[in-house]
């Protein structure tokens, strides 16, 4: 389905019924990757209506001329909730680049949300100003990736999992088959610009965010790290904050079990507060 924001058409698809849950993505990717590690979970859930969006630039939503910062895309999304979602509160989850969006709808909607996940947080829009931990590979499959073809992808997916095996290699390139559709030009620009840090701080809130919340991030994700998230402790008074071993960017790939785990929990705590 389209949501036309002027000239913007913004990609999305829904699926089932119920309480309404808003899914960002990361950068470079599209919707596969939330749709990835949510529906297995859904699947068995019923009463949750999920909604995936493609950001401008990445799947099926172009990228209009105009859009040059993170200001911009946030104030998209903003008007795509109050076109898609205009009287229901709604759980945001966020990944990576998308935890940073998500944080932007926590300062701007909080009234409007009934909880937030962020999943491998983009906590500091900076790179060279992240606090990362080094690099780690726990399990690699060295037969099998030998067998993989190299590509950008390739390499993209052997810096951003700490555990490489076939499954979780073949799980995650599947979740992130959004990165061969994607706008190279806008991409580039938007990422090398100062648009891609909001111009203000995200994380100044009034008040801190009193619903339930789930930060889940990897300690060996030398992405975005996982120090930097728990320094938001303080602004989540009802967030649970895990760091999971042998996680790194891929974290809901790599820790699978627990990732359901939790956002299952997650979810049994934003039902109970809508119930109250």
């Amino acid at each position: 389905m389209i949501c036309e924001i002027g000239d913007l058409d913004i990609y999305y698809e829904t699926r089932g019924e119920g309480t309404p849950l808003l899914a960002i993505h990361g950068y470079y990717v599209d919707h596969h990757v939330m749709t990835g590690c949510l529906e297995p979970i859904f699947s068995r859930r019923p009463g949750w209506k999920r909604i995936y969006i493609d950001l401008p630039g990445m799947g099926r939503t172009r990228a209009p001329s105009w859009l040059h910062s993170a200001d911009q895309m946030l104030d998209a999304i903003v008007k795509f909730c109050e076109n898609i979602l205009p009287e229901d509160q709604f759980l945001v989850a966020g990944e990576s680049y998308g935890g940073y969006l998500a944080r932007g709808l926590v300062r701007s909607l909080p009234e409007r949300l009934s909880g937030v996940l962020l999943i491998c947080p983009v906590i500091i829009a900076d790179r060279n100003r992240r606090d990362l931990p080094p690099r780690q590979v726990f399990a690699k499959d060295k037969p099998y990736l030998a067998s993989v073809a190299s590509s950008e992808r390739k390499d993209w997916l052997e810096r951003a999992l700490a555990v490489q095996d076939k499954r979780r290699w073949e799980r995650f390139t599947q979740d992130t088959v959004g990165m061969n559709a994607k706008d190279e030009a806008f991409i580039k620009r938007f990422e090398t610009s100062p648009g891609y840090s909001f111009s203000f701080d995200v994380d100044q809130l009034l008040h801190p965010f009193d619903r339930p919340g789930l930060i889940l991030v990897g300690r060996q994700d030398a992405f975005v790290g996982y120090r930097d998230s728990l320094k938001l402790t303080g602004n989540y008074s009802r967030g649970t904050f895990a760091v999971l071993d042998r996680a790194g960017h891929g974290l809901e790939v790599e820790q699978e079990t627990v990732f359901n785990c939790l956002v299952n929990e997650l979810l049994d705590r934003v039902e109970e507060a809508k119930r109250s």
